[in-house]
């Protein structure tokens, strides 16, 4: 009897350390599901990059574009959310308004909302916008669509928006004497994106921003002059698991999963 009474008193500190890893494991497992569920997905986070542009004239310089990407207008990512990132981009006082894909998350029944929303968005320059994989109905990069036409529509109700959408073509921006290129191209996993077309006769001498939904576009510009890229479709990883990564990307993937 006393024998099992040591035995179980020596084995009662390895349970307790046991059921203390247990319960932090799940806790930390169960903090991690409601920040995932409740929290991320409606945290508007507003990152600020300065970028040096080799030859860009001194009247541009300085000159600040807001960026929006990745909208995915949905029952779950609804108007009033996508209000609050209007507001905060216009709360930016930006020379130029660019908006780089997936507007609706599937189908068209978002599609004529998220157009009159994106539609409060103004600046000197313009507001410019690329549409993404999601936008042509594409959800891999095997270019099935489900809805042929979804990417004429999109394109339709942000143009009634007074919004410019670039299909594989260059605007030239300027002020005074000086000139910057926007090129945006289609989205790469749609078939359409046209490299070739949206650079021809281009002078290589004028800075050049591009607008790009997928990030893997910067492999296929075969020399052709790049200054800066503006790109979505990752969602920075979405899901980074700490120890595991970002698992939705493959290892090419993840070199663009976010940042600079």
């Amino acid at each position: 009897m006393l024998k099992h009474l040591v035995s179980w008193l020596r084995a009662k500190p390895q349970q307790e350390r046991l059921g203390g890893r247990v319960a932090r494991l799940l806790g930390r497992g169960w903090a991690r599901l409601t920040y995932a569920r409740r929290v991320e997905p409606t945290w508007l986070e507003l990152n600020h990059h300065e970028v040096p542009v080799l030859g860009l004239a001194e009247p541009l310089a300085g000159l600040k574009i807001v960026q929006l990407s990745d909208l995915h207008g949905s029952r779950h990512v609804t108007t009033e959310y996508l209000g609050e990132a209007v507001e905060l981009a216009q709360a930016q006082r930006g020379d130029l308004v660019v908006l780089t894909g997936d507007f609706i998350h599937k189908g068209p029944k978002y599609v004529e909302r998220v157009a009159r929303v994106m539609g409060r968005l103004r600046a000197p320059h313009g507001v410019y916008a690329v549409l993404g994989n999601h936008d042509f109905s594409v959800r891999n990069a095997l270019g099935f669509r489900r809805y042929p036409d979804l990417h004429r529509a999109v394109a339709d109700a942000l143009r009634a928006e007074g919004i410019r959408v670039l299909k594989n073509e260059t605007v030239r921006l300027t002020r005074g004497e000086a000139a910057l290129n926007l090129t945006g191209v289609d989205d790469l996993w749609s078939r359409e994106c046209d490299l070739g077309r949206a650079f021809a006769g281009l002078c290589p001498a004028v800075p050049r921003v591009v607008l790009a939904h997928n990030p893997w576009t910067v492999e296929h510009l075969e020399g052709h002059r790049c200054d800066l890229m503006l790109s979505g479709h990752t969602h920075g990883g979405q899901i980074n698991l700490p120890g595991l990564g970002r698992i939705t990307l493959g290892r090419k993937g993840r070199r663009y999963a976010a940042g600079m």
